[in-house]
C-alpha cells in the first residue's frame, strides 16, 4: 500500500470574481522512502496540491472533491483535530521563503522548540537537547550559540537549513519542500539540495518536491509529475519524463533549460502566459500556447494516455502518433 494516495483531487477558491478551479483531477501514489518531484509553472497548481494534503488553504480555498489517503486514512473528511495530530508530526513542509516562515520576534532555538514539544512528549530540556541535535543534522555551525540568535541574524541558506531542521524534528514520514531552494543562489541551493538527500537516505522519508526547476529534479526525484492549468499533464519516472517526453508542455520545459552544450544557441521560452483558471477552455489548457495544437486540441481534452508502465501523458499528439503508427 502506497503512503500517500491522491484520487482525483479538485481544489477551488471561491472569490468575488467567481470560482478560480487551482486542482483539477489530481491523482498520484507516494511510496515510503521515494522523491516525488511535482514541476510547472508558478500558478499551475503545485503549491495548492500540498495545501490541500496538509489542509492549510486560505479562507476562501476548499477541497471539493477527491479524496486523500495518508496510511491509508481520509484526511479530507477527517476533521481538525486528527490534521493536528499529522501536521509536522506525520507530514512536515518546508515553505517557500524561510524569511516569512520565521518570525523575527522570537530566537531560532525557541521556535525549534516550540514545534518539538507541540508534537511530541518532551520537556524543555529535551526539546533544547532535539534542537541542537538538528540543527547540527543540517549542518548550522555553533548550534548552542545560533539557538540564541534570531533569523535576521542568519544568512539565506542557513534560514532555509533551520526550516528543514524545524520539518525534520519529529521525524516525518513525509516532507513537503515547496520550492526549498527559490530564493537562493546556485551554490548554496546545491549544498541544501545535497542535504536533503542524505537526510532522505538516512531516516528513509519520502519527500514531495514541489519547483519549477527541472534541474532540481533531476538532481533529487524518483518520479514526476508535470503539472499546468491545475492538472496532470504528464506522469512517470524521472528517466522518462526527461528522455522520453510526450507532452508539448514537457517538451517546452525542457527546451528552455539552459545547458552548457548550446553552444551559443538562443533559448526557447514557451511562448503566452498561463490559462486563466477563471474561464477554463473546453480543451486542451495548453493548446493555446502549443505550435503543436490540432483542432481536436482546443475543442476537447485529452485523458491521459498510457504510454508504458512507468509513463503516462494527457496529449493528442501521442495519439495522433498511435494512429499513424498503426
Amino acid at each position: 500500500m502506497a503512503l500517500l494516495e491522491v484520487n482525483d483531487l479538485h481544489t477551488s477558491f471561491f472569490t468575488d470574481a467567481g470560482e478560480v478551479r487551482a486542482v483539477n483531477g489530481v491523482s498520484f501514489n507516494l511510496e515510503r522512502g521515494k522523491v516525488l518531484g511535482i514541476v510547472g509553472e508558478s500558478g499551475s497548481g503545485k503549491s495548492v496540491t500540498a495545501y490541500s494534503i496538509m489542509q492549510i488553504l486560505a479562507g476562501t480555498g476548499k477541497i471539493v472533491s477527491g479524496s486523500i489517503k495518508f496510511d491509508g486514512q481520509e484526511l479530507v473528511s477527517a476533521g481538525e483535530k486528527v490534521m493536528k495530530d499529522i501536521r509536522g508530526n506525520k507530514i512536515s513542509i518546508i515553505f517557500q521563503d524561510p524569511m516569512t516562515s520565521l518570525n523575527p520576534t522570537y530566537t531560532i532555538g525557541h521556535q525549534l522548540m516550540e514545534a518539538i514539544m507541540l508534537h511530541t512528549d518532551r520537556d524543555k530540556k529535551q526539546a533544547w537537547d532535539r534542537a541542537v541535535e538538528m540543527l547540527k543534522l543540517v549542518n548550522v555551525n555553533s548550534p548552542e550559540k545560533r539557538m540564541k540568535q534570531y533569523p535576521y541574524e542568519f544568512s539565506g541558506g542557513m534560514r532555509q537549513r533551520v526550516m528543514i531542521a524545524m520539518a525534520l524534528a519529529c521525524e516525518p514520514d513525509i516532507l513537503i519542500a515547496d520550492e526549498p531552494t527559490t530564493a537562493l543562489d546556485v551554490t548554496i541551493q546545491a549544498g541544501i539540495l545535497e542535504l536533503m538527500k542524505d537526510i532522505q537516505k538516512e531516516i528513509g522519508m519520502a519527500i514531495i518536491m514541489i519547483t519549477h526547476d527541472l534541474g532540481v529534479v533531476a538532481q533529487l526525484c524518483d518520479e514526476v509529475i508535470v503539472m499546468y492549468a491545475g492538472g496532470v499533464c504528464e506522469q512517470g519516472t524521472a528517466d522518462e519524463i526527461f528522455y522520453n517526453p510526450c507532452h508539448e508542455y514537457t517538451k517546452g520545459l525542457i527546451r528552455s533549460i539552459p545547458t552548457t552544450s548550446n553552444d551559443g544557441e538562443k533559448l526557447e521560452p514557451i511562448s503566452g502566459t498561463p490559462i486563466d483558471l477563471l474561464n477554463m477552455p473546453a480543451g486542451c489548457p495548453f493548446a493555446p500556447r502549443c505550435d503543436a495544437a490540432m483542432k481536436i486540441c482546443i475543442r476537447e481534452k485529452c485523458e491521459r494516455m498510457v504510454i508504458n508502465e512507468d509513463h503516462q501523458s494527457a496529449c493528442w499528439m501521442n495519439v495522433k502518433k498511435a494512429v499513424e503508427t498503426v
